[in-house]
Order: structure tokens, then C-alpha cells, then sequence
């Protein structure tokens, strides 16, 4: 049975009084909790303040982003030894605006993805498909090329370590959110695709939904045989939402 997940990434918002009060809020209302892993991504300014705020709940950490490279020259960049010393259990990867903005390249992912593996941190690989490329009938097509980078890098085995979110590009930050039979047609999709190549990876695989899911619809998603949880965004900036989909999740 995969433990469900649900992980807040909250991109580049917040204040040192907001954060205090965002955790202290999840905090707060864990009890309601009993199933799903729960997981924040504060911006990495952050990292350390919510890592220490956090140490005696069940609240687990992660970082927005991770260097491919793990020490020397690279200025502005994080590394994953660095990321874990101060407390992340995790690293959202190759997230749609890291590749649509910063113009990350599948095997640039793949690169942090394995950073992430060696310095003991679980990626959270995102893939997804823009609007273009859905209206064309290219989802699977997308998806399978981004997930193809890693395995060619690191081998299927690998994707054991981490958890996959498919984040459809369209429905981020949009309120549009593929219905729950839309997501679960490409969950199962990313599902075959592996287990073709090792069926014990595939069921043990975590694949979250990204893609502005809310209190709203949480429960109908995450009931999909396919989804795991969720990649949340807007709604986990505040406490009682994310609180309501991690219930959900039970």
C-alpha cells in the first residue's frame, strides 16, 4: 500500500512572520492527519526556519530546487549536501516554471535528480505537458520524454528514491484543473510506462496530481487508483486549506 503525500510548495512567497504563522498552523491541525506524508518546500531562505520550527511534528521538509553540481564555483546555487544539513528530506525537481523560466532542459533534471539521490534527498520530479501540447495529443509523448532523461541517467531503479508529480503546465496557478478521470488516464499511463520496465518500481511509485487542486477537489483526485496525493501550490500558503487536503488524503 503507498502512503499518500501531500507537499506544499510555497515558490517565492512569504515573510519571516508569515512563515512562523503558516507553520505553526499546520502544525496545529496535524492530528486530523493519520495517513498522508505531509511535506512544505519554503522558499530556501526559509529552509532552516521552518526545518527547526517543524523538528517535533511530523511535518516533513523540502527545498524548490537543488544543484546538479555538489560544491565549487556555481554562484546562487544550492547544493544538496548543504540543502540536507539544514534539514531537507526532500527537492522538488524540474517544477514547469523552473523549465518554462529558467529554461531547464530535461537532462539538466535529470542531473539534479541525481544530486539529489546521492546526497540523500528525495526528488519530487515533476513532468507535464503545456496546453499546446494536450490539445496536439502529445501528453503521453511529453511525459515519457522527461521521465526517458532520468532513466537514461540513473536507470529506472532509481525513481524508487523519489516521488513522481504530474503537473499538466495548463492547469498551474490557473484554477483550471484536469478533471479526476483526465488525471488519472495519465497517471496510469506514467504507471505502465515504468512498470514495463520493472513492475515492483511502478507499484510502490508515489505519483502526485500538481495542478490546482484544492479542498474543493482534493478528495475526488487523490481517490483516483492512480494518485498518490498532491503537489500543492497556492492553496498551501494557507494553513486550513493545505490542512483540509491533507485530510482529504486520508
Amino acid at each position: 500500500m503507498r502512503q499518500p503525500m501531500v507537499a506544499g510548495n510555497w515558490k517565492m512567497n512569504g515573510s519571516s512572520d508569515s512563515v512562523k504563522e503558516l507553520i505553526a498552523g499546520i502544525k496545529a491541525g496535524m492530528d486530523s492527519v493519520s495517513k498522508a506524508e505531509v511535506v512544505v518546500c519554503p522558499p530556501a531562505v526559509y529552509i532552516p526556519r521552518v526545518a527547526g520550527a517543524a523538528a517535533d511534528s511530523e511535518i516533513k521538509v523540502g527545498s524548490q530546487n537543488i544543484c546538479d553540481e555538489d560544491k565549487g564555483a556555481f554562484t546562487g546555487e544550492i547544493s544538496g549536501e548543504m540543502l540536507k544539513d539544514v534539514g531537507c528530506e526532500y527537492a522538488i525537481i524540474g517544477h514547469s516554471e523552473r523549465r518554462a523560466l529558467y529554461g531547464e532542459s530535461d537532462e539538466l533534471v535529470a542531473k539534479r535528480f541525481a544530486a539529489a539521490r546521492r546526497n540523500g534527498i528525495k526528488p519530487i520530479f515533476c513532468i507535464g505537458e503545456t496546453l499546446e501540447e494536450r490539445e496536439s495529443g502529445t501528453t503521453n509523448d511529453v511525459c515519457a520524454r522527461q521521465i526517458d532523461a532520468v532513466i537514461a541517467l540513473e536507470g529506472v531503479e532509481a525513481l524508487a528514491d523519489g516521488v513522481i508529480a504530474y503537473e499538466p503546465v495548463w492547469a498551474i496557478g490557473t484554477g483550471k484543473t484536469a478533471t479526476p478521470e483526465q488525471a488519472q488516464e495519465v497517471h496510469a499511463f506514467i504507471r505502465g510506462k515504468i512498470a514495463a520496465l520493472n513492475a515492483d518500481v511502478a507499484d510502490g511509485l508515489r505519483i502526485l496530481y500538481g495542478g490546482s487542486m484544492n479542498a474543493g477537489n482534493a478528495k475526488e483526485l487523490i481517490g483516483q487508483p492512480d494518485i498518490d496525493g498532491g503537489l500543492i501550490g497556492g492553496a498551501s500558503l494557507k494553513a486550513e486549506d493545505f490542512l483540509a487536503i491533507c485530510t482529504a488524503a486520508n
